[in-house]
């Protein structure tokens, strides 16, 4: 006889099925990077960044639609998704442009400085996250991000040179705009349904690549103004990878990464495409022999910058976890301000939230920076307590 499914089956299901999810998701990004230095060879860093986005915002359109005919669209969400499009937008421009003057291992490496960028802004931003970065563990996590990353720049064979040192900025800026436009999209869209909140952050920043490959891009060869039209030199080939690479990594990736957070949760999640960099330096040097790629020496200290993101996102999950058990009834749970004195229900005078307010479980508070690497979750708010039956 066949026995009833456990709720212990139905654990380790949910768990496997994200630990695929998530892997499927580490496997879109480590192609993003090694399809953009693909392209290189055939269009300027504008056309192909116009076009992967532009046929993108098609992919996530339609669920704009449902949702605006079920009349489930957020209140506010285009106003709430433009600052985070215009730092997503720059962010894109930049890691777009990356490819062209430095390799994928070390462009995915210097944007570890995103993580370290975060964490500073949203000390500032957010008083919750005052509390964990005095953490001895997040304080040695920075340090060996911190670290680890210069000293993977700095121990480049035959130095940097002009032309890489230009990629190594593109890329660090690109990782200083990514944590924009998490704090923006945690400042702005804090509550929206993530798919939701991010296809309209995906059709802002359409609109804004697009505009800007219509101003900046030029002919390969030639260097002539070309509007973006270079792409129909191309070969269907070509093209179909040009497709390929929006669907895979801005598609593909973004879903399997949301999916997974609902079996694994946010600071798993995080943590497991904290190796994209590992995954794309291990594939790079068979498909681009010809580029210089990381020494021995590159790779030990690009591992401790990779371990410093993992450490500071297990001190951060630890200390989530041990706020929720710790919870203070008197103070907000989004942002630690006391509550004293304050009507139950009543807004929080320091963030404006109510207890409660976006603290469903199909719910958070970011979404990944798009498209290489997902942004550290910002996990370490509190969980309203339940309400005392007896009270009542």
């Amino acid at each position: 006889m066949k026995q009833p499914a456990t709720s212990s089956d139905a654990t380790h299901t949910g768990t496997g099925a994200g630990i695929a999810l998530i892997l499927t998701s580490l496997a879109c990004w480590t192609t993003i990077p090694l399809f953009l230095r693909f392209f290189t060879s055939q269009v300027d860093g504008w056309t192909a960044n116009g076009w992967r986005y532009g046929f993108s915002a098609l992919l996530w359109l339609p669920l704009l639609l449902v949702a605006a005919r079920k009349g489930a669209l957020p209140p506010g969400l285009w106003k709430a998704a433009f600052w985070p499009s215009v730092f997503n937008t720059a962010a894109q421009a930049c890691f777009g442009l990356a490819p062209y003057f430095v390799d994928p291992s070390l462009m995915t490496f210097s944007l570890r400085f995103q993580i370290v960028f975060v964490t500073c802004a949203a000390a500032v931003m957010f008083p919750a996250e005052r509390m964990i970065i005095k953490k001895p563990g997040f304080i040695l996590g920075i340090a060996m991000v911190v670290c680890g990353t210069l000293l993977t720049i700095a121990l480049t064979p035959g130095g940097l040179g002009k032309g890489t040192a230009v990629g190594v900025v593109l890329s660090i800026a690109s990782g200083l705009l990514y944590a924009g436009y998490a704090l923006s999209v945690r400042a702005t869209m804090h509550g929206m349904k993530p798919l939701l909140a991010f296809s309209a952050v995906s059709q802002l920043t359409a609109i804004g690549m697009i505009v800007l490959m219509v101003l900046f891009a030029h002919d390969q060869q030639t260097h002539e103004h070309d509007f973006g039209l270079g792409v129909l030199h191309m070969s269907g080939g070509m093209w179909a990878m040009m497709l390929a690479s929006a669907v895979i990594g801005i598609g593909i990736g973004h879903t399997a990464y949301f999916k997974s957070i609902q079996a694994l949760g946010l600071a798993v999640s995080a943590g497991v495409v904290q190796l994209q960099p590992i995954t794309v330096s291990i594939v790079a040097p068979f498909l681009f022999p010809e580029d210089q790629h990381l020494s021995a020496v590159q790779w030990a200290t690009g591992l401790i910058a990779v371990g410093g993101a993992a450490t500071m996102l297990l001190t951060q999950s630890r200390y989530a976890r041990r706020l929720k058990e710790l919870s203070d009834p008197m103070r907000c749970s989004h942002c630690g301000y006391s509550r004293a004195g304050l009507p139950a229900g009543a807004a929080c005078p320091e963030c404006g939230k109510t207890p409660g307010m976006g603290m469903d479980d199909d719910r958070f508070d970011d979404l990944p920076v798009d498209p290489d690497v997902a942004l550290v979750g910002q996990s370490n708010e509190v969980a309203p307590p339940k309400e005392n039956a007896a009270a009542r």
